[in-house]
Order: structure tokens, then C-alpha cells, then sequence
């Protein structure tokens, strides 16, 4: 599990959260659901290590993180994987090559298998050889979670990852994430101001107002929710 625990966070002296509590069940697919501003992707960045609250407790796993303005464990011994919405993707380096990179650095044996059967899962092997400026959209961003999942994470953080695809291509892309669940064993935090979106691959929803969750449910509690923010935020 996953949990944020009285978190209080300010950036550049703008208090962002305050008292903020957010628990994320296991092997399940969270979404983040609010407009732009309203602390979704900081709550990422809280989880990833990538930010420090300055009050309050991060754990993962039992394990307390970052306690009150410390990091005790850094991000990288997480074993956390960051879907960025710009995908940071690198240009200089062949599909095969940037799905390997994170493999060398570790000095992994067995590379070379590991990448094919992640090209093979998400049909790339003919773009294996191809640069991301050779890539439509929607395999660009496979290729950012091929990158990510090679390194078996056990918590996948994505920050609005279909944000620049086409209607037909998020479609396609959202049925692979709804198997990322199952087939590796996952928990997943999805990031998104589109509650269609959220609607199609959530186990839980998290409608967030500012730095306030208005509510927690699965899409079905969601949608009949008689809250008026989330009323309102479901009809925009």
C-alpha cells in the first residue's frame, strides 16, 4: 500500500497541500481525477521521491520514505516507474536501445530477451530499430512504458500519458493499460483531468478539488455521487 499521511507541501512559499491523506490499495489501478493545478502530478512526485513534504509521512510498503522534510529511502530504491507526460524519451537512441537502457545501467544479464518479449507484448518489434522521431504518438508512449515496466516495478506512476493522442489512439492505448494490472503484477497511479478516462481503467477514483479529495469510489460510486463539485466536474 501506498500511503500519504498528513501531508503538508509548498512550493516557492505557495502552500500546494495541507494535512493531505491519501491511501492507495495494492494490485489496483488508482486515478487522480481533477483540473490542471489541482496537485495531481506534486502527489506523484510526493510518491516517486521526486519532492519532499515538508510535514507528514510518505510509506510505501510499511516502509516510511520521506518523513517530515527527510528522505530515508531514495527514489531510486523505490522500485517505482515514472510515465512523464513529455514521455523523455531519448532521441539519439533506437526504440531497442531505450528500452535496454535502464537494463545496462544495472548491469542486468539477459538484456536482449528482456527487451524482445517487452517489443513482442506491446507489438514493437518492427520499430525496434527505429528512432522516436520515426514513431506515431501512440508508440512513442509505449515505448515510455516498455522502458519502465523492464525494470519490474512494483508501482507504475503515470502523469497524464494519453494528454497528445487522438480519440482512436488513447483507445488503443488504454487497452494496454488495462492489462499492465494483470500482467506484471502492478499497483498503478494514473494521472488525468479526463474522467473518461478515469471511467474506462479505474478500480478507484480520487476526485480531487484543489488540494482537497471531494471523493474516493469505485466508477460506479463516483458516477452516482451526490456530491455537487463532482457532480458539476462530471458534467464540464
Amino acid at each position: 500500500m501506498i500511503e500519504l499521511n498528513n501531508i503538508t507541501y509548498s512550493y516557492d512559499s505557495k502552500p500546494l497541500m495541507n494535512d493531505f491523506n491519501l491511501h492507495v490499495e495494492d494490485n489496483k489501478l488508482t486515478c487522480l481525477l481533477g483540473s490542471s493545478g489541482c496537485g495531481k502530478t506534486t502527489t506523484l512526485r510526493l510518491i516517486a521521491g521526486l519532492e519532499i513534504p515538508q510535514m507528514g509521512k510518505v510509506i510505501i510498503d510499511s516502509k516510511v520514505v520521506a518523513d517530515n522534510g527527510k528522505t530515508l529511502i531514495q527514489p531510486h530504491k523505490r522500485n517505482i516507474g515514472f510515465i512523464f507526460q513529455d514521455l523523455a524519451l531519448w532521441p539519439h537512441f533506437t526504440v531497442y536501445k531505450n528500452i535496454a537502457f535502464g537494463l545496462k545501467e544495472r548491469g542486468e544479464k539477459g538484456i536482449e530477451k528482456t527487451v524482445l518479449d517487452m517489443l513482442r507484448f506491446f507489438n514493437l518489434e518492427d520499430q525496434a530499430d527505429k528512432y522516436p522521431h520515426q514513431l506515431s504518438g501512440g508508440q512513442k508512449q509505449l515505448v515510455a512504458i516498455s522502458r519502465s515496466l523492464v525494470l519490474k516495478p512494483k508501482i507504475l506512476l503515470m502523469d497524464e500519458p494519453l494528454a497528445n493522442l487522438d480519440v482512436k489512439l488513447k483507445r488503443k492505448i488504454l487497452e494496454h493499460i488495462k492489462k499492465l494490472k494483470h500482467n506484471f503484477d502492478l499497483t498503478i497511479v494514473y494521472v488525468t483531468h479526463d474522467h473518461r478516462e478515469a471511467f474506462e481503467i479505474a478500480d478507484k477514483v480520487v476526485v480531487l478539488n484543489g488540494p482537497t479529495i471531494e471523493e474516493i469510489g469505485s466508477v460506479d460510486e463516483i458516477k452516482k455521487s451526490d456530491n455537487v463539485f463532482v457532480k458539476d466536474f462530471l458534467e464540464y
